[in-house]
Parts: C-alpha cells; sequence; structure tokens
C-alpha cells in the first residue's frame, strides 16, 4: 500500500483504478477499506480511486494529544500530491466531508470537484455536542457500548432493524479503529463557518433524510455556506455507503464523471 508522509505523519493508501484521481475520505469510526469498500470498484472504470487511513486509523499515525483539524487536511493534501500530478474529484462522508471542506479551501489548486456527504458546518448545536460528548465517553469506558451507541444513531431505524440480532452483535463486537476517541474528540471542536465561503471548487452537497448522528439540517447549513454549491438528498440514514450504496454512487459519479470540463464552471 503506498504512503505519503505528513507533519511528522504516514498516511496509508489504497490506490485502485486509472484515470483522474477520486479521493475518498472516510469518516469518525472508520478507515479507508471499511468506510468505502463496498463501493470503490463502481468508480474504478473511469478514476484512480485513492482511499487513505487518516489520524491513527488504519496503518496511519497521529501525534500525542488532541487531533486538529489542520493535521488531517495536510495529510489529505499529502496523499494528493503524492499519488496525482494535478487536482482530484474529492468526496467526504462524516468527519470525511470536514476534512475534505477544509481541504479544498485551504488547497484549491488540489480540488476539481468536491461532494460533501452528511458533514457539519460548527460544532456549536447543543444537540450536536451532546451526542459527540456522550459518544466519546463511551468510547473512553466501554467501547463495545459505543459501538452500539453509534450503531443505533448512525442506521436508519428500518435498516438497524432489518440486520437482524445477530448481526446486529457481529456490528456491535468490532474493535473501533485507533485513534477513534481522538476523531470523536475532534468533532465536538469542527468550525467551518469561515472556510466554507474559501471554497471554489464545484461543490455537491447531500444531506440525508434518516441521519440521526449529523442531522440533514447540517448538510443544508454547509450548502448555505459554501457560494454557488448545489445540495441534494438521499432517503438514507449516516451510514449511507452500507445502506444506499446505488444511491451514493450514482450521486457521485452523476456530478464528478459526467461533465467533462468542470473547470469550466469554476467560480
Amino acid at each position: 500500500m503506498p504512503t505519503a508522509t505528513a507533519s511528522g505523519t504516514t498516511v496509508p493508501y489504497l490506490r485502485q483504478g486509472s484515470g483522474l484521481g477520486l479521493l475518498l475520505l472516510h469518516g469518525t469510526n472508520s478507515d479507508g477499506a471499511t468506510g468505502f469498500g463496498p463501493v470503490i470498484d463502481r468508480f474504478t472504470d473511469q478514476r484512480t480511486v485513492l482511499a487513505p487511513d487518516y489520524a491513527g486509523s488504519g496503518g496511519s499515525t497521529v501525534p500525542d494529544g488532541p487531533l486538529d483539524l489542520d493535521l488531517l487536511t495536510t495529510q489529505a493534501a499529502a496523499v494528493i500530491t503524492d499519488a496525482a500530478t494535478g487536482p482530484v474529484d474529492v468526496v467526504g462522508v462524516s468527519l470525511g466531508a470536514v476534512v475534505a471542506a477544509a481541504t479544498a479551501a485551504a488547497h484549491p489548486h488540489l480540488v476539481r470537484r468536491l461532494v460533501l456527504v452528511a458533514g457539519w458546518v460548527s460544532s456549536d448545536d447543543p444537540r450536536h455536542r451532546l451526542v459527540f460528548q456522550t459518544w466519546r465517553t463511551l468510547e473512553a469506558s466501554d467501547p463495545a457500548l459505543a459501538t452500539a451507541f453509534g450503531l443505533s444513531l448512525a442506521l436508519s431505524p428500518g435498516f438497524l432493524a432489518g440486520l437482524g440480532h445477530e448481526r446486529v452483535a457481529q456490528f456491535i463486537q468490532r474493535r473501533s479503529p485507533d485513534g477513534t476517541a481522538a476523531r470523536i474528540e475532534l468533532g465536538q471542536r469542527v468550525d467551518l463557518r469561515n472556510r466554507l465561503p474559501q471554497i471554489s471548487a464545484p461543490t455537491l452537497v447531500i444531506g440525508l433524510t434518516q441521519d440521526n448522528l449529523v442531522p440533514a439540517a447540517h448538510a443544508r447549513a454547509m450548502h448555505q455556506a459554501i457560494p454557488h454549491s448545489r445540495y441534494t438528498e438521499i432517503d438514507s440514514g449516516h451510514a449511507v455507503v452500507l445502506e444506499q450504496p446505488d444511491q451514493f454512487v450514482r450521486h457521485v459519479r452523476d456530478f464528478v464523471l459526467d461533465e467533462p470540463d468542470p473547470t469550466a464552471t469554476r467560480r
């Protein structure tokens, strides 16, 4: 697996396919492979898919102490410059959407098109902070209970009920990736309000209508803060790649693959 270096950290990344780069940035409780495994090969016909493990997930390293969003942004940019010769399309889900947005704001020359799924502008919202504080406390005291808590919010009620008792139990017993607690804690400190207006890449924001971890209102706020961005919704819980992979792939492909010269409409 190729590895990029950034600010004294190593960032391994999966690389598959050929063509223009498509960087996939995972969320808090996953890594590149588990976050996007079901859909990676559905882009490789036209894109070189890059799926990094960052901030302690997978084989990546993370400094001691609280995570800094600028570090994650630097890590994402390092993967792009290590793997590609020009700008790439960037897709981020959940915390990955936060990192993707910050990367596009800080490094506009590296991002051709941007898709932000289930992200949020700021952690100031009392409900958001309550959810993430509870999740962080459980992660420190009882990781299995933390996973159960996160699962109950990340999956829509109908999808979760349809998994059945045995599969739910299997999900709960999965070990969280390294650095999960630090990424949850970072989720309590996000503030993109000054960064989002700086995004110049054509941007699609996607809200998830049954998302109880990061409700769609947060995605709508991202859309409103990014000039000339587009907005759409998918009827899914937070774990959209698991619940609605076909819809996820269709929206991403429609936006980043079907318009051959997006730079012509750059703001």
